[in-house]
């Protein structure tokens, strides 16, 4: 007679049952830096090919710096092959590859748009700040033993964002918007560094909150079961300096990234759909608000809705009007690496309108490749956070993936005309120092991310001593809570023991 318990264990044959009750042993899992090594050298000699098609186009032989962009461009990627192999020997081998090649191809671009601009040399100038991002990227990896230990100071770093955030405001207006630090020759853009500050910040303060955001026991408007006022109260403040910020700095890119990266990662501790579908009522409210009363943002709504009336009115095409006839010229292949025309559009041709660029002469073949190329790294990134099983680790990798993802999505859908412009950079392509630093900050936290998620437990090194941060008490749950958290990331409890293990 059967004395299981378990119907489908009592089905299962008894030798099934007895292989099963033993685990198997753990997989060691291949460091793959080989692999990576050998990606990178791939990704060097597609932008070779990309330097030579240029210069054949442009002048009939080879571009006279060649040699120094490449070699210095091939330095940078075996020293950051170096930092990797040695500081992170279990990190993703695709991440830093996938960066490296869309980087290049910014070069490049800019390389070619410098070919019509004489005496204007803005690819050098890349170059140095791309430099400094892999100083950055390697420092990153030296220092930061344990993504954990930024924990402690998310409040800090959040403080540290605002006020970067609000720095601008005190700064005059460039091109219609307050988003500029220029002291001297020198120009930054504070938010850029912000949003990984912000990022740290969210991850730290939705890890300890998950539970009450999901679980909601707060104040009922008829059907609808809202969280706890202390809880709650951090969203709407956020959705309130969201709309401050648009104001005071006319930046509709900061604050739609500010807010937007908030809701996602909101979605993503919860699994609730009703704060995405918050999040888009509140932001829709808010920009159709100050679309109306303010003058700057309101021009961006009316240039969107009629992209061609400049041409009607006699003043011939504008920013929005030239992207989609470059667009339209491309075609399929495209007019080739330097034979294209997105000069046309002006100053933006190397700013948030190089996508413009990449369409004319790339054609939607090339432009649909370094989507690709985005969409790997944003993929690897999100594998990065199911993987590596403990909530702040996995809310800041999200989060750090869906920087780069609400970027390229509003930028492409500003160039294309199915959005309006937001004056965002697109991420490693555009020029811009302060942009490609902070992406390639974002490459290192992930590579730290993946190196943790890869390494089996027993050989993860202990946590620093750092001072245990108390965790806030559960709101009790709901009489209709479901009996565990539908989180979208599978994360497990908060704290690791001091030994390593989980």
């Amino acid at each position: 007679m059967t004395t299981a318990t378990d119907p489908a264990q009592a089905l299962r044959p008894p030798g099934r049952a007895r292989r099963l009750a033993t685990p198997p042993p753990p997989v060691p899992r291949p460091r793959r830096r080989g692999a990576e090594l050998g990606l990178l050298v791939c990704a060097v000699g597609v932008i070779a090919y990309g330097y030579a098609a240029v210069g054949y186009a442009t002048s009939g032989a080879l571009p006279a710096d060649l040699a120094t962009h490449l070699g210095g461009l091939a330095g940078l990627a075996l020293f950051a092959h170096l930092v990797v192999r040695f500081r992170a020997p279990r990190a993703d081998p695709v991440l830093l590859p996938v960066a490296l090649l869309l980087n290049g191809l910014g070069l490049v671009l800019i390389h070619r748009l410098d070919q019509g601009t004489p005496g204007d040399r803005a690819a050098p100038t890349q170059l140095l700040w791309s430099t400094v991002g892999i100083a950055l990227f390697a420092a990153v990896l030296l220092f930061l033993r344990d993504h954990r230990d930024l924990r402690p100071r998310a409040a800090k770093y959040a403080f540290t964002a605002l006020c970067l955030m609000a720095a601008p405001i005190l700064f005059p207006a460039v091109n219609g918007a307050r988003i500029w630090i220029r002291i001297g020759g020198l120009s930054l853009q504070p938010s850029e560094f912000a949003k990984v500050l912000l990022a740290i910040f969210f991850a730290s303060y939705l890890a300890a909150n998950r539970h009450a955001l999901t679980f909601t026991s707060g104040p009922r408007i008829r059907r609808l079961l809202l969280p706890p006022r202390r809880v709650l109260g951090p969203i709407v403040a956020v959705w309130g300096i969201s709309l401050v910020l648009l104001i005071l700095e006319r930046d509709i890119g900061a604050s739609l990234l500010f807010f937007s990266l908030f809701v996602a990662m909101l979605y993503v501790a919860t699994g609730r759909l009703g704060w995405l579908a918050v999040g888009l009522l509140l932001a829709a409210a808010g920009a159709a608000a100050v679309g109306a009363l303010e003058p700057h943002v309101h021009t961006r709504v009316e240039d969107w809705l009629s992209p061609f009336r400049a041409i009607e009115e006699g003043h011939g095409p504008g920013q929005l009007a030239q992207s989609l006839f470059a667009f339209a010229a491309g075609g399929a292949l495209g007019a080739g690496l330097g034979q294209g025309h997105s000069l046309l559009i002006g100053f933006a041709g190397k700013s948030d309108f190089i996508l413009a660029t990449a369409g004319e002469e790339l054609g939607i073949a090339g432009l649909t490749a370094l989507f690709l190329l985005y969409a790997l790294f944003v993929a690897r990134g999100y594998r990065t956070a199911i993987a590596i099983g403990e909530p702040f680790g996995a809310l800041l990798a999200a989060g750090l993936a869906a920087i780069i993802t609400l970027q390229v999505v509003v930028i492409a859908g500003g160039v294309l005309g199915l959005i309006p412009l937001t004056g965002m950079v697109t991420p490693f392509l555009a020029q811009g120092g302060s942009s490609v630093v902070t992406n390639w900050v974002i490459v290192a936290l992930l590579v730290r991310l993946s190196d943790e998620a890869r390494t089996p437990p027993e050989e993860r090194p202990a946590p620093e001593a750092a001072p245990a941060r108390p965790e806030p008490e559960p709101e009790p749950a709901a009489a209709t809570a479901p009996a565990t958290v539908p989180l979208v990331v599978p994360v497990v409890d908060e704290a690791r023991p001091a030994d390593g293990t989980r």
